[in-house]
């Protein structure tokens, strides 16, 4: 596309959609005109971005009939259901932050350091992966194109952003002493670890732990690879940190997967134990990145491997992720 794209921001006054504006302002993102879009509750507020005030409209069944390119939705599952194909009608491209069309065999889920190619079959909505899946997909996808994946084994720390304003409003509640007014969680954050994500479901696991697994298969497309995980929210503000303990195809040398990490996109590694160098949720807010320590051998079965993966769940979870998929975008829409 030669011509800058007009974009819109769908739940523009959250926790992700003011992240949207931020990163799409650091990235200079090109664009001709932009809508900041919400509910009937948020509408009217003013936002400043790039410098200019701009007042946020109500979302309804008329907001796509002006021209729009691309609409970056952050606003829950059910907007996302009822909206985005209307967006997509009207020639609209989404790019979805929800769950709600992740595993719609029709609709490309996508990490660009992973898989971009599935960007150009995207019949109008494209979706962003979960946070806690797509700081792995980058981990995972370099082991899976050198040495393959027998197994993945998923332990993930994850932060209270996750849960919007709720979840930081407890943690900030619990930490000043207050655990009785909880808006997300079933028990005080503050000081605890809840293993305990999302609803769970008749086969024990939660819904993210699925969420998890599925979203695995499909991004990196191979049903056969056999993935667990146990998802658990602790009292950390911003980025998640993950436990992957992943069963490789091939032998494999430690130094070899180092330096394959090292020269992978969007990856930082921080490995010098020596000197108590490791990935740790406060230095990855607020970046882009994702970064990757603790790289050591699984002596309990051949070919196994332990890393630990810390990422901005807000932003490369979130934000950013859908972002670069608009920037791939660019690339192939027409003028």
């Amino acid at each position: 596309m030669n011509r800058k794209p007009n974009i819109a921001v769908v739940g523009a006054t959250g926790v992700v959609g003011t992240t949207f504006l931020k990163v799409l302002e650091e990235r200079d993102f090109p664009f001709e005109n932009i809508y900041l879009m919400a509910s009937s509750r948020s509408a009217g507020k003013k936002v400043t971005f790039k410098g200019k005030e701009y007042t946020v409209e109500e979302l309804t069944e008329h907001s796509f009939d002006k021209p729009i390119d691309i609409a970056l939705f952050s606003a829950g599952g059910g907007t996302s259901a009822k909206f985005a194909p209307i967006a997509a009608e009207h020639g609209v491209i989404v790019v979805d932050n929800s769950s709600q069309w992740r595993m719609d065999e029709d609709v490309p889920l996508v990490v660009p350091e992973v898989n971009p190619q599935d960007i150009e079959w995207n019949h109008g909505i494209i979706a962003n992966p979960n946070c806690s899946t797509i700081q792995a997909m980058v981990a995972l996808k370099p082991l899976q194109d050198v040495y393959g994946i027998k197994r993945v084994v998923y332990s993930t720390y994850q932060a209270v952003s996750g849960s919007g304003m709720k979840g930081i409003n407890d943690l900030k509640n619990g930490l000043a002493g207050n655990d009785e007014d909880l808006q997300a969680y079933a028990h005080p954050i503050a000081g605890n670890c809840l293993p305990h994500i999302d609803v769970f479901l008749p086969n024990g696991y939660t819904k993210e732990e699925m969420k998890m697994i599925n979203e695995t298969h499909k991004i990196l497309g191979d049903d056969s690879i056999k993935v667990t995980a146990t998802t658990v929210r602790v009292p950390v503000f911003d980025s998640h940190s993950e436990s992957i303990n992943v069963e490789l195809e091939k032998p494999f040398e430690i130094e070899d997967i180092v330096e394959l990490f090292k020269k992978s996109p969007g990856i930082i590694v921080q490995d010098d134990v020596e000197n108590n160098v490791y990935p740790l949720a406060r230095d990855a807010a607020g970046t882009d990145e994702v970064y990757i320590g603790r790289i050591r051998r699984d002596f309990s079965v051949d070919n196994g491997i332990n890393i630990w993966v810390v990422a901005d769940n807000i932003r490369k979870g979130a934000a950013t992720n859908a972002i670069q998929i608009a920037e791939k975008l660019l690339e192939i829409l027409p003028d």
